[in-house]
């Protein structure tokens, strides 16, 4: 893994300053060694990410390297935000300079803590706890039920403070928990990140991308994120950054609390253009969803924007373990169903992980004659449609006469719920846009294939984690309901005849789950169907050495950083 040790160090510090120790449990019976810490690591393919930045004028390029050091910020804050053990533990690990050391070392680099993501969290450092579900966000010590208890004994606006994304949870002087603003909870790191977008505002020329640096610098000092959301799905520039706080994944306990992230990219404007006619038939969409139309949304948010990019540089909760391939937000419901959402398409990861993930395993899993019908446009294309249809379906919704949000009302079993709901209306979209002549015929002979294909490798990431739950979830349902079959050699195959029944049907269950914000339902469908079967063990058995996933090495930004980082801003 190519990082500096400048870099590590500094993350560690930054680290070191703020966390506390967490309570050691005993160790498990066995740790990995270093050679099966080896193979474990191995399951992510290198990969060097570069973009051609030649043809951005000396000022952007100069903006751009001030922004990825803003982004190298959000390392050491997502791993704050993961366990309040991440920096002793890291120091530590720059310290063991042995073939274990190192090993370790990597591991935890990978997956920003002690615990191997796609194992079930199983440690591999000694000493250290089991993942703490809830993160570092809720006061050491607390349970869930106490939590769960003194936001139901809140007035209303205090509720939503304590369950918004934006806060932590502590215990104030007397005991008693309080909100902490993450403005506060996180100032020092903060404070930083937002000097350096400052002075990247001071030296592009692009004014729209000068407005988002300019308000995202203000959101993390004020904790107001809504004028910089605003200001971001308004972006039109040749750099496309995202930066802050966004996705619950890792608040295991409720779902509420956005952890950071970054996502740095340059706009490809060709790709964006070709996907642009995608926006107009969102409304379309939704008003043909397969479910009750008072579920329906009559207006959805005027913006709609769709960005195609090629990658230079992701962080914190945005480069741990998999790594996303596109991503919709923001997440906030109020800017959703105001605003509307942006749709970002990382294409040079895509194209990685198809060619180094996808195709190997489409040679394992699907019977030969289908293995043709694997096609990257059609992988490139459901990816986009799963974050257009994040968008579409039941958001804000009333449970038991209170007005509430499917993410609230769902809790812990939302994100999986929500990953599946995207792909799998993603699919019933991509079949609607074909019947209506938007998408050409030929998708519809590749889609449902590539997308089976694609279910191995995303319940490769472990069921224990969103997406692939969600996978195995679908993938069970079309098992269930005939829509795919396997063959005597253990091979999986699409029934062309009963696949278009099967999503719709599958695409109206999780809908109405959502809009009824029917949390028990939800838990015990992911219980019963969010499983492994024999008969996808046996494939994914001889995966074994086929990569997971990529390990992205930022090529370009570590020369961009090198050359413009230290430079000073110049006032225009």
């Amino acid at each position: 893994m190519k990082r500096t040790l400048r870099t590590l160090a500094t993350t560690a510090l930054l680290l070191s300053g703020v966390a506390g120790a967490a309570e050691p449990a005993s160790a498990p019976a066995r740790l990995p060694t270093a050679a099966e810490l080896k193979r474990m690591t191995a399951r992510f393919a290198p990969v060097d990410i570069q973009v051609d930045v030649s043809k951005l004028p000396e000022s952007e390029r100069r903006a751009l390297a001030k922004i990825l050091q803003a982004a190298r910020i959000m390392d050491p804050l997502f791993m704050r935000q993961a366990w309040a053990g991440n920096a002793t533990l890291l120091l530590s690990l720059l310290q063991d300079t042995s073939p274990l050391g190192k090993e370790r070392l990597h591991a935890f680099l990978l997956n920003k803590g002690p615990w191997s993501r796609l194992d079930h969290h199983a440690p591999f450092v000694p000493g250290v706890p089991a993942k703490p579900l809830e993160g570092n966000f809720y006061p050491a010590g607390a349970t869930q039920a106490e939590v769960e208890t003194w936001v139901k004994s809140l007035p209303e606006a205090q509720q939503r403070q304590a369950t918004g994304f934006f806060t932590t949870l502590r215990r104030g002087p007397d005991g008693n928990f309080i909100s902490v603003p993450y403005s506060v909870e996180y100032q020092g790191e903060l404070s930083q990140a937002a000097h350096l977008l400052l002075e990247a505002a001071e030296l592009t020329t692009q004014p729209t991308l000068r407005a988002f640096l300019t308000q995202r610098a203000a959101s993390f000092l004020s904790n107001d994120y809504y004028p910089s959301e605003v200001a971001w799905m308004e972006l039109d520039a040749s750099i496309e950054p995202t930066i802050g706080p966004y996705e619950v994944y890792e608040d295991e306990w409720f779902n509420y609390k956005a952890a950071f992230e970054a996502f740095i990219a340059v706009r490809d404007d060709a790709e964006t253009q070709k996907l642009a006619k995608f926006s107009g038939e969102l409304q379309g969409l939704e008003n043909a969803l397969p479910i009750d139309p008072k579920m329906r949304n009559p207006r959805l948010g005027a913006l709609a924007p769709i960005r195609v990019v090629n990658s230079l540089f992701s962080s914190g909760d945005g480069n741990r373990g998999v790594q996303t391939a596109a991503y919709n937000l923001p997440n906030d419901e109020r800017v959703a169903a105001e605003k509307g959402t942006k749709r970002v398409m990382l294409k040079n990861i895509q194209e990685a992980k198809f060619q180094r993930v996808l195709l190997p395993i489409a040679q394992v899993a699907l019977a030969p004659k289908d293995r043709k019908d694997v096609s990257f446009d059609a992988f490139f294309t459901h990816i986009l449609m799963h974050e257009l249809m994040h968008g579409l379906g039941p958001h804000n919704i009333t449970v038991e006469g209170k007005q509430t949000t499917v993410r609230q009302a769902l809790q812990a079993s939302s994100s999986a719920l929500e990953e599946a709901k995207a792909d799998i209306s993603g699919l019933w979209a991509l079949q609607s846009l074909v019947d209506k002549g938007v998408i050409g015929k030929e998708l519809e002979r590749t889609m449902y294939t590539t997308f089976l294909a694609s279910a191995f490798r995303s319940i490769r990431f472990g069921i224990n984690e969103a997406h692939g739950k969600g996978i195995a979830l679908q993938l069970n349902h079309f098992l269930d309901t005939g829509a795919v079959v396997v063959a005597k050699d253990g091979t999986f195959s699409v029934v062309p005849g009963k696949v278009r029944e099967s999503v719709t049907a599958l695409t109206k269950q999780l809908m109405e789950l959502q809009a009824r914000g029917d949390r028990a339902g939800a838990e015990a469908l992911l219980a019963k169907m969010g499983v492994v079967r024999p008969e996808v063990k046996r494939v994914l058995d001889k995966l074994e050495n086929v990569p997971v996933d990529i390990e992205p090495r930022y090529v370009t930004a570590d020369k961009l950083t090198a050359e413009f980082g230290n430079a000073p801003v110049v006032g225009r």
